[in-house]
């Protein structure tokens, strides 16, 4: 996929899905990427993920598809519970229209970084600490918290792909906030085998008004475990231990056997995370020779199902407009920008009805919630559901990046 144009020199910023599919995309054109990751090595786990059309669509053109597999089947199940461990039938994510690929984090990050050439150079536990642009390239000031060595080199690009709470943002769009909280909190982690009382092959769902708990099942793998829920306070969530307030979130009412089992789970899982849920908002998403991509441009949240898709489309429809813009930067972000916006655009809009089916907000919601659940197992009309559904799925699986 490479051809004769000769690019420039680019910072990438971030080793995620976003910032990996970038560096891969920008190589294919000719341009020589530079990798700088603030952890001191590659996360090798990361919870559940779904991967739609869209990201499919630029992992087979990226030539990473096979590399990143696909985690779910048909025989896969999921069941609506209660804390008194009652189940029935629940909607499996992967009987979604277009059977979207359930995976883990790490899957679509080794995939992409296996594709990552040998002279992609890669520098670990290094933070961008400042940025200045003139008219022939970005000046960008590194330091490598390792050693506490401090370099400064230009770049013709730099691509902030580092995450909600982007250090790239900062630098180079100013501190105005960009962040829009939900008023959620998540905590998740993958299993280190099936829920007690459930197979491998099948997952659960515990939604309540303001909070659920999901796990979330694989083909060849113990399931994720995710725990949602709203708060008031955010701050407050933080000045406690994840799990004191994981605890805290779902009482006073007695968890019962299996939530409880759930949250011992959480709690000694050597890995997980535990955050609150904003979407990133901006008027614009480059400025000079800087641009951001995923997480720092737009952060759709883990209730869209969309953060690696778009991440990846993003990175993959940056290196074709490079390209087709060759010696004009501005003329490409500008081409980048405009297709990727109103995609972007709508996601971000349709973000209230997935959280209302991963975490119904309030009472009213719950039995809304539970209604549509039950219409689609009614024969006759889960059919006329299963239309509307696969309209609104349409928008997940655009080729955005073609």
């Amino acid at each position: 996929m490479t051809d004769t144009y000769k690019g420039g020199r680019a910072l990438v910023v971030g080793l995620g899905i976003a910032g990996i599919a970038t560096a891969v995309r920008l190589h294919q054109i000719g341009w020589e990427p530079v990798i700088v990751e603030r952890a001191a090595g590659r996360r090798s786990n990361g919870y559940f993920i779904m991967l739609f059309g869209t990201g499919v669509a630029s992992a087979r053109r990226l030539g990473v598809l096979d590399a990143i597999g696909n985690r779910s089947n048909e025989n896969l199940a999921m069941y609506e519970i209660d804390r008194a461990g009652r189940r029935r039938p629940g909607m499996s994510p992967a009987a979604l229209p277009g059977g979207p690929r359930q995976l883990l984090r790490g899957d679509v990050e080794q995939g992409l970084f296996s594709a990552l050439p040998d002279d992609v150079e890669i520098r670990y536990s290094t933070v961008p600490t400042h940025i200045t642009q003139d008219e022939q390239a970005a000046e960008v000031t590194l330091h490598d918290t390792a050693t506490d060595a401090t370099v400064t080199e230009r770049f013709d690009l730099v691509v902030g792909a580092d995450g909600m709470r982007s250090t790239v943002r900062r630098l180079a769009f100013g501190p105005q906030e960009h962040l829009h909280a939900l008023n959620y909190m998540i905590g998740a982690t993958v299993l280190d085998g099936p829920v007690e009382g459930y197979a491998q092959h099948e997952g659960l769902v515990l939604a309540e008004p303001g909070r659920s708990v999901w796990t979330f099942p694989f083909s060849d793998h113990a399931p994720g475990l995710l725990f949602s829920y709203r708060t008031s306070d955010i701050d407050a969530e933080f000045r406690r231990r994840p799990i004191e307030s994981v605890r805290a979130a779902y009482g006073p009412e007695p968890t019962g056997p299996l939530l409880d089992h759930l949250m011992t789970r959480f709690e000694q899982a050597p890995e997980f995370l535990f955050d609150s849920v904003h979407q990133v908002k901006m008027p614009r998403w480059h400025r000079g020779r800087v641009v951001l991509i995923g997480d720092a441009a737009w952060c759709l949240t883990l209730y869209s199902g969309m953060g690696a898709s778009s991440g990846i489309a993003g990175g993959d429809l940056l290196g074709t407009m490079l390209q087709r813009h060759a010696g004009d930067l501005s003329g490409a972000l500008q081409a980048w920008e405009a297709q990727m916006r109103p995609f972007i655009g709508y996601q971000q809009d349709n973000i209230l009805s997935m959280r209302r089916l991963f975490t119904p907000d309030d009472r009213k919601e719950q039995i809304l919630r539970t209604g549509m659940l039950r219409l689609m197992s009614t024969p006759g009309i889960s059919r006329a559901m299963g239309k509307i559904m696969a309209k609104d799925m349409q928008a997940k699986n655009v080729d955005v990046a073609a």
